[in-house]
């Protein structure tokens, strides 16, 4: 045989080997990030994370799944176009979905093999089913990879706390890599809100060096030279209605990040939910003078209150400003972290997601209404779920 093509055979067969990428003998773990908007998805994903470290197997980073008003199209947006998939890496091994159906999918989770996995049956077309595509976002999301499933695993009773229950082991014995190389969550294998043992998670789930500068050119070109505080105001009318509730149960969405996962910090409140103008004035004020700062940012699913804030801030010579370029959720958050202060509310997730940020850096934080006047007192409310 020619040396020449032996060579060249050896040659094609070396470049193939060092192309194929080793797979995790450990598995894999996926899941639609199919519960609420950013702050809700974020705060699934901490618990995620951690869940895939104890379970010892490569988390599959899924896309944020945002939603246009314009035209109610669901979009999906892969993780690393706002965030870094080496920062995550740094805690634990992870990819992300798209590279994952790219370069391993077919190797580790072959098209007659892909298996949904849930707590207990969901409603849909199919009986005693995880019916893992039925509904928006649910179709939408496993779509947008050409998902079809097989079969559906009903994991309950199995739990999901890592931290107390040893679930983990429980975890491996049933479901070994060996026999499940993937497990695919119909929904986030994980807490709402996030656990208080993840909440230091957020170190691995930053912004990205583009994000990080476009809030800092957005606040070279829009703010005065100076300190700046900034806040969030949560005041639409689904807001309004779910603040109806505070009555009636002791926690309502990410209100444990200023009242405790038991409450020590004190009762959830409407003023706490829902803070009146009186309130928004008085800590701004406050938080104005505490850091001399020239100028507010505002933050707003509804209400920015700008000639209302103006007006009370007149005297001050503080200017407020609100981005105009409309729905850019992300660029608020971003220079929300880079704040001086950050006034926030304590219900929200995406006041949440603000506050973990800050944290990291250890930049100060605020909620409206808190702490509260009123001494605390035991609760007689009963716990609902939301």
């Amino acid at each position: 045989m020619d040396s020449s093509f032996i060579l060249c055979f050896l040659f094609l067969k070396f470049v193939c080997a060092i192309g194929e990428e080793k797979l995790d003998a450990n598995g894999y773990l996926m899941y639609c990030p199919c519960m609420g908007r950013f702050g809700n998805q974020a705060e699934h994903f901490l618990g995620a994370l951690e869940f895939a470290r104890r379970l010892d197997r490569t988390l599959v980073i899924p896309p944020w799944i945002e939603y246009e008003h314009s035209n109610r199209r669901t979009l999906m947006v892969p993780f690393q176009t706002y965030f870094n998939v080496s920062k995550v890496n740094e805690y634990h091994r992870a990819v992300s979905m798209e590279y994952f159906f790219d370069n391993l999918a077919q190797r580790v989770w072959p098209i007659g093999k892909r298996t949904s996995f849930c707590y207990t049956a969901r409603r849909g077309p199919q009986s005693n089913s995880c019916n893992a595509k039925d509904g928006n976002p649910f179709g939408p999301f496993w779509n947008n990879f050409d998902v079809e499933f097989d079969d559906s695993e009903m994991y309950g009773p199995l739990p999901l706390d890592v931290h107390h229950q040893a679930a983990e082991e429980k975890w491996q014995d049933k479901y070994p890599a060996s026999r499940y190389p993937a497990l695919a969550f119909t929904g986030a294998p994980a807490t709402f809100p996030a656990q208080k043992e993840n909440i230091h998670l957020q170190k691995y789930f930053v912004y990205n060096e583009v994000w990080m500068q476009k809030a800092k050119n957005w606040i070279k070109a829009n703010l005065p030279k100076g300190p700046f505080v900034g806040i969030h105001l949560r005041n639409g009318i689904d807001w309004e209605r779910a603040c109806e509730h505070v009555d009636s149960t002791n926690q309502l969405f990410s209100s444990p990040q200023c009242l405790g996962y038991r409450n020590e910090g004190g009762e959830l409140t409407k003023e706490l939910c829902l803070p009146s103008e009186t309130t928004i004035i008085k800590h701004i004020k406050k938080a104005v003078k505490k850091v001399s700062a020239v100028a507010v940012f505002v933050a707003s699913d509804n209400n920015f209150m700008l000639e209302t804030l103006a007006s009370n801030l007149k005297t001050t010579g503080v200017v407020v400003r609100r981005l105009d370029q409309g729905d850019q959720p992300h660029l608020d958050l971003a220079i929300l972290s880079q704040s001086n202060f950050f006034i926030g509310n304590c219900v929200s997730s995406f006041t949440a997601f603000v506050k973990r940020l800050r944290d990291v850096d250890g930049l100060p934080s605020g909620f409206w209404a808190y702490p509260l006047s009123e001494p605390k007192q035991k609760s007689k409310k009963k716990r609902d779920e939301f």
